[in-house]
């Protein structure tokens, strides 16, 4: 079958099972937003105000359905618009394909208009990248870029077409969807050591990260936990992977997590590390973590072993094939006396009492909006003060329903986030968490939800300041609020309104429940302005650097 480029990537990307693509066109796509066209009956494509959107759209569409997720944009400032969305992925281990056009190959290296080489610019936020200079070779390098996104640890594949080839015609033969490569078996050797160190320990604990939910092992953890009596924290990256209301859960560990859960990491004698990395949030002070334990590391990603933290033990393959192995080949074991201790650390002190007039509390919002969504309903956040609230105060119950930037910590990203979530679960609601500073970064995308009329509902943490860096001015920086107090005077349901979405206020505690049900209730998108005090707290927090002995459970609000 004789096709042009652009009709070809079409048909690749239907083999892969694409149905949906997130983009903006320009000049060096033309060829490819002809084909999308004529496909239009088989692939969705999201017009998205900004590249960016795109990307971070494309990204929250792979988190939210366990599939690629694919983004599209033209050269140059197109390109280079896509390069925060694709950093934010690989980050965050987000298998995304991002798609590029570019000048025709003889016009490449003479600065032509808009180009740019984006091979080179991504080379280091990317799994892998391509630049398609000949036809015949096009089909064959989007089957691999779906695979390499895939396979082992995820991660974001960047293909730039110069315009020229997505005109040219070949052969086009259709294959089958690429497969995730084999991972090579755990070693026994380690797999022994590691079943020792189980059968010898008193007072082990697990510490999980986002690989958990990417690997699809959540019932193979909460099997291996309960068989041997471990109790289990994680990282922001793995909430919704272990059910909070199982009595082994401590909650989050590293700088914003639970007293329990840090606690036990300083306590432990062995550490289980599933899937994750010992982020400098996580281990603030790599020497003074987990210092008593023996660690035993399991990741896909060999890379990873003794880059932070110094393992005993160190397990590369599949997370669910490492534990399954554990459950079945060790004998059930019980740590009574250490799951009392750190259960016994756990805290759940009620929020402080509020006046009905006063500013509504985030934390009571977050506990409030808990109890009137679905477990499934996907929650997006953006970053700063109203993310780490969302992960304390809002309890995920699902994988794949926490959608937020946690390696790069990406403002910006919570809207574009939302709206490929959206668009690949086709949820009845989905919801937003975000800050003012954050929103002001991508409002734009209102367009999108409007053109849609996607039934997003955005809640804006509006604090008037950028919250997050301003605490830590509070806390290291002696009250010297530089640039954190911008003094800006958006109106965001207005702003709302204008874009044509639908916008709501709430202004008191006692608003909280009834503006949250109204903006649940209504089919389009909507944002809610939560005018919030400029003075509330994320608690409890490890000083950068520091370890719990050093946490700060209280300070002054005013």
């Amino acid at each position: 079958m004789q096709l042009n480029g652009s009709d070809i990537l079409m048909e690749c990307l239907l083999e892969q099972g694409v149905d949906t693509v997130f983009g903006y066109p320009g000049g060096a796509v033309l060829n490819i937003y002809d084909a999308l066209y004529k496909y239009s009956d088989r692939i969705t494509h999201i017009l998205t105000a900004h590249e960016q959107g795109a990307a971070h759209a494309a990204d929250g569409f792979s988190r939210a359905t366990g599939k690629v997720g694919v983004c599209i944009a033209t050269s140059g400032p197109g390109a280079t618009n896509l390069v925060t969305g694709i950093a934010t992925a690989y980050m965050d281990s987000i298998p995304v394909v991002a798609i590029t056009g570019n000048v025709p190959v003889n016009q490449l290296g003479r600065d032509s208009f808009q180009e740019i080489d984006i091979t080179g610019v991504t080379m280091p936020i990317t799994k892998h990248n391509f630049i398609v200079k000949d036809v015949n070779e096009l089909a064959d390098t989007v089957r691999k870029a779906f695979e390499i996104a895939q396979s082992g640890r995820p991660g974001p594949v960047l293909i730039d077409i110069p315009k020229d080839v997505s005109a040219a015609v070949t052969e086009y033969e259709k294959a089958g969807a690429s497969t995730r490569r084999p991972v090579p078996a755990p070693k026994e050797v380690r797999i022994q050591k590691a079943l020792e160190i189980i059968a010898s320990c008193e007072k082990p604990l697990i510490y999980f990260g986002g690989g958990v939910i990417l690997s699809g092992a959540e019932e193979s953890l909460a099997r291996f936990a309960k068989e041997q009596d471990i109790p289990v924290c994680s990282s922001m990256m793995g909430l919704g992977g272990f059910d909070p209301a199982d009595p082994l859960w401590l909650g989050m560990v590293g700088m914003h997590g639970t007293v329990a859960a840090n606690r036990a990491a300083k306590e432990c004698d062995a550490l289980f590390v599933c899937g994750a990395r010992f982020s400098d949030r996580v281990a603030g002070d790599r020497t003074g973590f987990a210092p008593n334990a023996k660690v035993i590391h399991i990741d896909v990603d060999h890379a990873e072993f003794d880059k932070n933290v110094t393992a005993a033990v160190r397990i590369g393959g599949e997370l669910k094939t490492v534990l399954e192995a554990f459950c079945e080949r060790s004998e059930h074991h019980t740590h009574t006396a250490w799951c009392e201790r750190v259960a016994s650390m756990k805290t759940s002190a009620p929020l402080p009492m509020q006046d009905a007039d006063a500013l509504p509390d985030p934390r009571v919002i977050l506990q409030t909006l808990r109890t009137l969504v679905d477990d499934d309903t996907v929650i997006a956040t953006d970053v700063g003060q109203h993310q780490m609230w969302t992960a304390q105060h809002f309890e995920v119950r699902r994988p794949r329903t926490l959608l937020t930037s946690g390696g790069l910590g990406t403002m910006g990203y919570g809207l574009g986030a939302a709206i490929g979530a959206q668009c690949g679960t086709n949820n009845k609601r989905t919801v937003l968490i975000t800050g003012d500073g954050s929103f002001h970064m991508n409002c734009n995308e209102l367009a999108t939800l409007a053109s849609y009329n996607l039934p997003i509902t955005v809640l804006v943490f509006d604090n008037r300041v950028l919250g997050m860096v301003r605490q830590w001015q509070k806390v290291f920086y002696g009250r010297r609020f530089s640039a954190t107090d911008p003094e800006r005077r958006t109106d965001f349901v207005t702003l709302a309104k204008a874009y044509g979405c639908n916008g709501l206020y709430m202004q008191t505690a006692s608003e909280i429940e009834a503006v949250l049900k109204e903006a649940l209730s209504i089919e389009g998108p909507v944002v809610v302005d939560c005018r919030l005090s400029k003075d509330v707290n994320v608690l409890p927090m490890i000083p950068p650097g520091k370890t719990v002995d050093d946490i700060i459970e209280a300070m002054e609000e005013e």
